[in-house]
């Protein structure tokens, strides 16, 4: 007679490995059939970060979600009256190089509801157990004052959710995964 046991739990898994060439295709032969985030009316900006690591060492290999309203506030695809066709999708997914460098081409989004413009962010990457989740808002944006979500960041922390202007149309937001600058990160 074969005796079975009970198996205990067994440990969560990083996530990935990333497969590039199918979540991120941009930067491949057929990233002309990606529709991407630039798409919808309203004013073009790129945004160009690196992720960093605990020790300030950028990482790789890591993959970056991206969501948002578009210049008038509306989610596709998520408010009641819009139509099927929006032509904003406000999705869109990168990778870091090899610098940990990412590079987001896509459209400056509005104030939906109270919330000031921002752009959700979430992390993926070789070493986490879960993805992480972020904001970034914009520097100099007066809605940033009263946004619900910003002010339950202590302000001392608010900075790392705020991408910095360094030319018309184009924002610098570095993402640091922990240790001294942390980017704050929401438990959704």
């Amino acid at each position: 007679m074969v005796e079975h046991k009970t198996l205990g739990i067994t440990p969560s898994q990083t996530v990935g490995p990333f497969f590039h060439y199918c979540l991120t295709p941009q930067r491949y032969p057929y990233a002309a059939a990606v529709d991407t985030a630039i798409a919808g009316a309203g004013p073009a900006v790129e945004i160009v970060g690196t992720v960093l690591d605990g020790d300030g060492l950028p990482v790789g290999d890591a993959m970056l979600e991206f969501w948002q309203a578009d210049a008038a506030g509306r989610y596709a695809g998520n408010d009641a009256g819009l139509p099927a066709n929006l032509p904003f999708r406000g999705h869109a997914r990168v990778a870091t190089d090899a610098s940990g460098i990412f590079r987001l081409q896509t459209i400056r989004p509005g104030a939906a509801g109270a919330n000031a413009p921002h752009i959700a962010v979430s992390v993926l990457g070789r070493g986490l157990l879960n993805r992480l989740y972020t904001r970034l808002y914009f520097a100099g944006e007066a809605a940033n004052a009263s946004d619900p979500v910003l002010a339950l960041v202590p302000a001392a922390r608010r900075s790392t959710l705020i991408a910095s202007q360094e030319a018309p149309g184009n924002w610098r937001f570095d993402i640091r995964l922990q240790g001294e600058g942390e980017t704050v990160f929401f438990a959704v």
